[in-house]
């Protein structure tokens, strides 16, 4: 209703105005082949099972591929190879199967099978406790590797314009970077003569590395990708210890003295920067110029939203999940990146996944 005088007339409800009713649509949905499912590898080494679908128009889209996410999301939904599935866009943006069709199943369908090895590196797979997830152990990992180069840059990280995910593919199958320090030896010629590059975009790029030169302490940490180590846990460290070589010195006693860091996170963080690989490429960061800023006593973001933590699960119709984030960071709350007592607002988006389930056993 727009008319402020019925809307006060019309008054509210316990949980909402009587005046406003948003309606959610039905998410669109079609039916295809399941074609094969391969299994990508995460910056963190998590295996990601991906389902190659016949190609299918879903809202104006012709859907290829989507994720599966985890080997307990397979085996729950029972999908096998050559299936008929329903397929829908969570969100009307993110492609996910529904579960296959039991009915159209002919008898030749076949299972699919969890590989016991990275298929980038070889090495053997690995499930740690009770995580969803298996993961390739392999610090080495070419993949892991490229993956860790795409976060570093991208919107999640430094932000580096010019250095999306298809330019880092590019520059390291060059053989112009292989490491973060690399990155910040690229120059205007090198770039220029790159397939799809000219002289403005290299400028650009390189312009924007120059640029990125004196991250927050935070940010900088959120970019390096350490495992279990998300935004809000970035800040919670950065806060703590205010500059980075106080963070090297650190050992397990330290960090689990910080409100929310945990016994795994605390020793995931030891092993990290106790690494002698990771040690060495902050030491070339540093000959570079790289000069991570020291987090100012006081600083912290004041807003609406101070001292909320919040949590995203499932796809955002309205908005991207960055744009959201940043959002809410704008008025001074934080975005945690895994489910834990801190957190004191779930974001639902469409398709929640296993988050909404951790949250609620928290209540």
């Amino acid at each position: 209703v727009n008319d402020c005088a019925l809307q006060e007339r019309l008054g509210a409800k316990a949980r909402s105005p009587r005046w406003a009713i948003a309606a959610k649509f039905p998410a669109s949905q079609a039916t295809t082949r399941l074609l094969a499912v391969e299994f990508g590898v995460g910056r963190t080494g998590a295996i990601t099972p991906v389902a190659v679908l016949e190609p299918v128009q879903i809202g104006g889209v012709t859907v290829r591929r989507a994720t599966l996410h985890n080997e307990d999301e397979l085996r729950r939904k029972g999908l096998m190879l050559g299936d008929t599935v329903l397929v829908q866009r969570a969100g009307d943006v993110i492609p996910e199967v529904v579960k296959p069709v039991l009915e159209n199943r002919t008898g030749q369908e076949q299972p699919v099978v969890m590989p016991s090895r990275c298929p980038e590196c070889g090495f053997s797979l690995v499930r740690v406790g009770q995580e969803a997830i298996t993961r390739c152990p392999n610090p080495n990992c070419p993949a892991q590797r490229v993956r860790g180069l795409i976060h570093f840059t991208g919107k999640g990280g430094m932000d580096i314009e010019g250095l999306g995910k298809k330019a880092v593919e590019q520059l390291v199958s060059q053989g112009l970077i292989q490491d973060i320090p690399d990155i910040y030896r690229l120059e205007v010629a090198q770039l220029a003569g790159l397939d799809g590059w000219g002289e403005k975009s290299a400028e650009n790029a390189v312009r924007a590395i120059q640029g990125s030169r004196t991250p927050t302490l935070a940010k900088f940490l959120t970019a390096l990708g350490i495992r279990h180590v998300g935004e809000v846990t970035a800040q919670l460290l950065a806060h703590h210890f205010a500059a980075l070589p106080r963070l090297l010195l650190a050992d397990e006693a330290d960090f689990l003295h910080i409100e929310g860091i945990g016994e795994q996170m605390a020793a995931s963080l030891v092993d990290y920067f106790q690494d002698p690989t990771v040690r060495e490429m902050l030491s070339r960061l540093e000959s570079l110029g790289i000069r991570v800023q020291e987090e100012k006593p006081g600083a912290e973001t004041r807003g609406g939203l101070s001292g909320s933590v919040f949590l995203f699960t499932g796809g955002l119709a309205r908005l991207s999940r960055h744009e959201a984030k940043a959002r809410i960071k704008e008025l001074g709350g934080q975005v945690a990146s895994g489910i834990s007592r801190k957190v004191t607002h779930v974001v639902l988006g469409e398709s929640p996944g296993s988050k909404l389930k951790q949250a609620r056993e928290l209540g």
